[in-house]
C-alpha cells in the first residue's frame, strides 16, 4: 500500500488483561468499525495486523490482535497506529465531506484575501475537540486553533484550501510583534 494513500483508522492506547487484549483510539466514524476493513499496517508498513473488536474500556476500544496473546507483548505495540489503503474505506457521498487526512498541506486562507497564510499542518483531538495546526507562511512558526465552524468556516478540499476567521490570526504577528503584512 502506497504511504501517501494511506489513512490512520486509530492508535493503540493501552493494554487490557493479561492475554493481550489493547485498547485503541479509534479514529472512524462509527468506533468499533475498525476491523471492518481488513488487515492494517503500522506506520512504516512493515507489520500487518488483524483485528477484533471486542469490546470497549471507558471512551477506548478493547481490541485483540491475531498472534498477540500476552500483556508483554500487546504493552510492546503501545503508540502503534493502525493504516488502511483509502481505496478499502467508504466513498464520500457529500461535497462537504472529507477525511482528516485530506486536510494535512490545504492553504490557510483569510477571509479578507486569497493569499495563502500558512499551510495545515496536523488535526489533534487532546479530548476537548478537534485543533488545528498550521504553519503559518510569515513565521515559518507552528500555531494551534480549535477546528471549529466558528474558527474554520470554511473547508474546501477539492481547491485545496481552508478559511480561518482573521480575529483569531494573532499569529500573523511577525516576530517584533507587530502585525505582518498580509499582501
Amino acid at each position: 500500500m502506497k504511504k501517501d494513500n494511506r489513512i490512520c483508522l486509530g492508535a493503540i492506547a493501552g493494554v487490557h488483561g493479561i492475554k493481550g487484549e489493547v485498547k485503541v483510539k479509534s479514529f472512524t466514524e462509527i468506533d468499533s468499525d475498525l476491523d471492518k476493513y481488513g488487515a492494517v499496517e503500522n506506520e512504516t508498513g512493515d507489520r500487518k495486523f488483524e483485528l477484533k473488536v471486542v469490546g470497549h474500556s471507558k471512551e477506548l476500544l478493547r481490541v485483540k490482535i491475531k498472534g498477540v496473546d500476552d500483556r508483554n507483548e500487546a504493552e510492546r505495540l503501545i503508540g502503534t497506529a493502525f493504516y488502511v489503503d483509502r481505496s478499502v474505506l467508504p466513498e464520500l457521498e457529500e461535497d462537504d465531506e472529507y477525511y482528516e487526512a485530506d486536510l494535512i498541506g490545504l492553504n490557510v486562507r483569510t477571509p479578507a484575501s486569497d493569499e495563502s497564510a500558512g499551510t495545515v499542518a496536523g488535526l489533534y483531538n487532546f479530548g476537548a475537540g478537534e485543533i488545528l495546526e498550521i504553519k503559518v507562511k510569515a513565521t515559518g512558526k507552528l500555531e494551534m486553533l480549535p477546528f471549529t465552524k466558528e474558527y474554520v468556516p470554511e473547508v474546501n478540499v477539492k481547491d485545496g484550501y481552508i478559511i480561518v476567521e482573521s480575529v483569531l490570526l494573532n499569529f500573523m504577528e511577525d516576530e517584533d510583534g507587530g502585525e505582518a503584512d498580509e499582501g
